[in-house]
C-alpha cells in the first residue's frame, strides 16, 4: 500500500511538473516599452514581415491585400491550419493592445493566455524588436475592418492538444541570432522579421528548424520539388549581392527567369521595402556559411 501511495504521489508530482513546464509564458509587462506607435514605420514592418501573404483573402491583389480577413489554407503533416482574421474589427484583433500583439508574435501566446500553433512563425518573430511590434500595431489599426469569422484548425490527436506546444517552445523557441553576421540589419530582417528560414530551412520530426542546415533549402510543403538553398554554396552561388537585391525588387533572376510559387508573394512584399533593406538582406545571405544542396531523396 505504501508503494502504491508513493507511486501515486510521484505520478501526481510529475504531472504537476509537466503542467507547469508547458504553461504559456508571455512577455513581462513591466519590461514592455510605453512608446507610441508610428503607422508609417509600421507599414514597412507589415511588408517586411509578409503579413498580407498569410492573412489576406486567397487570391487578393492590389489594395485587396490590405483586407486581412484571413482564410489562407496551410496543409502540413501535422494537420491543416487556417490563417485568422487580423483586421482591426470585432472578428479580428479589435481590443488588442500592442502588448497583446507582442505576446502573439514574440512568444506565441494569445490574449487569453493560450499557446498559438507555430504556423504563426513566432519561432522567427521572437527575435523582433518591441518597437517594431508597436509600430506594426499602429499600422494594422488603420486598415479596413472585416467581419469574417475565423475557421478552426483541422488537427488530429495529439496535435490538437495545445498544451503540448509548451514542450515545442522549450525545445525550439529562441530569441538570439542564429549565425554570426557582420550585417546586423540584414540579419535582423532575414532571421526575424522576414522569417526566411521558415521556408528555406529543413525541419526535424517535431517541426523545429534544423539550424545546422540554416537556409540551405528544404522540401517544398506542397510536395513538389524543394525550396532553394540561399547560402553561397547552393542555388544562389553565382548570384551577386546586386543580383539578389534586384530579384527581391523585381522577381527577375540573373538568368531572366521569374519568381514562382509562394515567392511571388514574397517579392510583392519586399518590392515595397527600401532599397537599403533589400541590399542588407542580400549582403547577409552572401555572408552565410556555404552549405551544399541536400541530396535528392
Amino acid at each position: 500500500m505504501r508503494l502504491k501511495a508513493k507511486l501515486l504521489i510521484g505520478a501526481g508530482l510529475a504531472g504537476l511538473a509537466v503542467w507547469f513546464a508547458t504553461a504559456p509564458r508571455g512577455l513581462d509587462p513591466e519590461s514592455w516599452p510605453s512608446s507610441e506607435g508610428n503607422a508609417a514605420r509600421g507599414a514597412q514592418v507589415f511588408n517586411l514581415g509578409g503579413c498580407a501573404s498569410c492573412h489576406m483573402a486567397p487570391g487578393a491583389k492590389g489594395d485587396a491585400r490590405l483586407i486581412l480577413s484571413g482564410g489562407q489554407v496551410f496543409a502540413t503533416e501535422f494537420g491543416t491550419f487556417y490563417a485568422p482574421n487580423i483586421s482591426p474589427g470585432p472578428e479580428g484583433i479589435a481590443g488588442w493592445s500592442a502588448f497583446d500583439l507582442g505576446n502573439a508574435l514574440l512568444r506565441g501566446v494569445s490574449p487569453e493566455g493560450a499557446h498559438y500553433y507555430p504556423a504563426l512563425p513566432y519561432g522567427s518573430y521572437s527575435r523582433m524588436l518591441p518597437q517594431d511590434v508597436i509600430d506594426l500595431k499602429a499600422y494594422l489599426d488603420t486598415l479596413p475592418q472585416v467581419a469574417s469569422p475565423n475557421r478552426p484548425h483541422d488537427l488530429s490527436f495529439p496535435f490538437n492538444i495545445r498544451r503540448s506546444l509548451g514542450f515545442w517552445k522549450l525545445l525550439f523557441l529562441r530569441n538570439g541570432p542564429v549565425v554570426e553576421s557582420d550585417t546586423p540589419r540584414g540579419q535582423y530582417l532575414v532571421e526575424a522579421m522576414s522569417h526566411c528560414a521558415e521556408c528555406h530551412t529543413p525541419r526535424n520530426l517535431l517541426g523545429g528548424l534544423d539550424t545546422t542546415r540554416w537556409l540551405a533549402g528544404a522540401p517544398n510543403p506542397n510536395g513538389k520539388g524543394r525550396v532553394p538553398n540561399l547560402t553561397p554554396g547552393g542555388d544562389l552561388a553565382n548570384w551577386s549581392v546586386d543580383d539578389i537585391a534586384f530579384y527581391l525588387e523585381s522577381g527577375f533572376t540573373p538568368e531572366y527567369d521569374t519568381a514562382g510559387s509562394t515567392m511571388v508573394k514574397v517579392v510583392e512584399n519586399l518590392s515595397l521595402a527600401s532599397p537599403e533593406d533589400r541590399l542588407a538582406i542580400a549582403r547577409y545571405l552572401k555572408g552565410l556559411p556555404a552549405l551544399p544542396n541536400a541530396p535528392k531523396p
